[in-house]
């Protein structure tokens, strides 16, 4: 498979800029793939096509504000801090971004708040664009982080092209966040409100959890056209032993076992046992999913319209079919779907 089999055209006024006003009132694509038959409604519609003993695997992660403006010492240039995640918390080490990096050096210090409450020197230079930062901090390390998080701001992709507002610290959040670390909402769960959850349990559907902290890695760009020879970054994975009991029963009982998400799908199929069972699993995974893929867990998946020549859209297209899935994006285009983090979902069936 070929990256450019993923390309396609997109208008950019369907790269939806805000949420729909309610979590579970975007639009639903259903897709069936034994028929290809593509059903147009609304995200509550959901409930529709799960029953008793089905389950949904959900990502917890939290998305914490992970996007900083700081000061470059002496020049006062405005640089923005990407933080990615926490190195060493007993040294106040952070793995970041910075742009523009080329004014970054080694030994640079960053000030940062109104008052340059908050000092940060560069340390290591790991990439073009990464750098390692030391935030130079006495107080205790809660003390620390509420600081820190107080000068972010909530990190929207950068197709969102509009300024962060206050709402989107709510909305760029699933319901359900517990665990905090990613930089990237799992935006499949954004759709789903406790009303939805709550009908769905009435049912007697069940929700389980497990952590994928997703970063930036889902919109690097793909610089190869085979897509054998591309690598996506590690994303720290928790799946507890209570989820795959549960995810396990399902499967034998034949139920529907739903992945919201491309995260979760990651997650899942990084972790799966010889008679094709999902496992606790504790650690990193860097797997890519692209076609042709044999799928081992779920056997539904609820996902985002993604951009064109994304990992996400791949990881669709093998679990929906080639050519069912590009079928589908050619419909949502001319049915103007809105698309990305912030748009309407698929259901995959």
């Amino acid at each position: 498979m070929k990256l450019s089999k993923f390309k396609f055209n997109l208008p950019a006024n369907l790269i939806a800029m805000h949420p729909a006003p309610q979590r579970d009132e975007s639009r639903l694509m259903v897709i069936h793939r034994n028929s290809g038959k593509i059903e147009h409604k609304i995200f509550k519609n959901l409930i529709e096509y799960f029953g008793a003993g089905d389950v949904f695997i959900m990502n917890n992660t939290k998305v914490f504000p992970a996007r900083l403006y700081g000061n470059k010492e002496k020049t006062g240039a405005r640089i923005e801090v990407f933080l990615l995640r926490e190195l060493n918390p007993n040294l106040r080490l952070w793995d970041v971004l910075v742009d523009p990096a080329r004014k970054i050096r080694i030994g640079n210090k960053l000030y940062f708040g109104d008052d340059d409450s908050m000092v940060a020197e560069v340390i290591d230079n790991t990439t073009s664009r990464g750098r390692t930062l030391r935030f130079l901090y006495d107080g205790s390390h809660a003390s620390f982080k509420k600081n820190l998080y107080s000068l972010g701001e909530t990190p929207l992709p950068k197709y969102i092209d509009r300024p962060v507002v206050s709402d989107d610290a709510e909305r760029y959040q699933t319901i359900y966040a517990t665990v905090e670390g990613a930089v990237v909402a799992p935006a499949a769960g954004l759709h789903f409100s406790r009303e939805l959850m709550r009908r769905i349990e009435i049912k007697d559907g069940k929700f389980v959890f497990l952590t994928v902290h997703s970063g930036l890695g889902n919109y690097r760009e793909i610089d190869v056209e085979d897509l054998s020879k591309h690598k996506i970054d590690s994303e720290q994975v928790l799946i507890g032993r209570e989820t795959a009991e549960t995810v396990n029963r399902a499967i034998d009982g034949n139920r529907r076992v739903c992945a919201v998400g491309s995260s979760v799908m990651r997650a899942i199929e990084s972790s799966v046992s010889t008679d094709r069972h999902l496992k606790e699993f504790d650690g990193w995974t860097n797997k890519f999913i692209f076609l042709p893929y044999e799928f081992s867990v779920a056997n539904a998946m609820v996902t985002n319209f993604h951009l064109p020549l994304s990992t996400l859209l791949m990881m669709t297209a093998s679990f929906g079919g080639y050519e069912l899935t590009m079928s589908a994006y050619q419909t949502a285009i001319k049915e103007k779907y809105r698309f990305c983090a912030y748009g309407d979902a698929m259901l995959i069936l």
